[in-house]
């Protein structure tokens, strides 16, 4: 009898866990259209009304889906959101970080670009924790003097996750194995270090367009 007892008593952070999975995995298949509190409860083997205990509407189920990802995100990438605060911009190892964001990237594609999508048509983007590192540590880099001076962080934060969430696409339709999506993996992240670092025109060459760029700094 006790240990049929025991087996009735949930874990409410463990079932709460099981359905934000449930959640993100009908995102990434269906998008939001494909999320319910229905759908989920019955992916995540719970009741509906369990479900509904947890979070009271769709909305709210679809918001702490998102806010789950990018705590997932942000982790794979950052490390403990907790220490976050102890990390110097100048010590960050870059090119480290552009792999294990590539990484997650390619083994989690279709819920990432949910997640992009749904934090750029937010009111406030800030308001999402990684969002709000990886513009926040880009910005920092940027008033440093180890970055090119005129760097909009804010664009260049769309700019990287845009291509790096949307590359898996074309590394899963063009790779055949494991091997060669990771081999793929390792090209993206090579191409967005090396223009962070070589960026891609001679400016010798385009002289027109040096003088442009530096009349547009120069006005801002």
């Amino acid at each position: 009898m006790e240990a049929r007892t025991r087996r009735r008593v949930r874990d409410p952070i463990a079932t709460r866990e099981t359905i934000l999975e449930a959640a993100s995995n009908l995102l990434a298949k269906d998008g939001l259209e494909g999320v319910s509190l229905s759908a989920v409860a019955h992916l995540a083997a719970v009741n509906r009304g369990t479900a509904y205990q947890h979070f009271e509407t769709r909305e709210k189920l679809i918001e702490a889906t998102i806010q789950w990802v990018s705590d997932k995100l942000f982790r794979a990438v950052f490390g403990d959101p907790e220490t976050i605060g102890d990390r110097r911009v100048e010590e960050v190892d870059t090119a480290a970080l552009t792999d294990r964001l590539c990484d997650f990237a390619m083994e989690n594609p279709e819920i990432c670009r949910v997640w992009l999508q749904q934090v750029l048509a937010s009111p406030d983007p800030s308001q999402d924790p990684f969002w709000r590192e990886y513009a926040g540590s880009l910005q920092r880099f940027a008033d440093t003097k180890l970055a090119m001076p005129g760097i909009d962080a804010e664009v260049f934060s769309v700019m990287n996750l845009a291509g790096v969430f949307f590359w898996p696409i074309f590394a899963r339709a063009h790779a055949a194995n494991e091997e060669e999506r990771n081999a793929l993996t390792k090209r993206f992240s090579h191409e967005i270090l090396r223009l962070s670092m070589y960026g891609s025109m001679n400016a010798s060459r385009f002289p027109e367009v040096a003088a442009r760029l530096a009349a547009e700094d120069g006005a801002a």
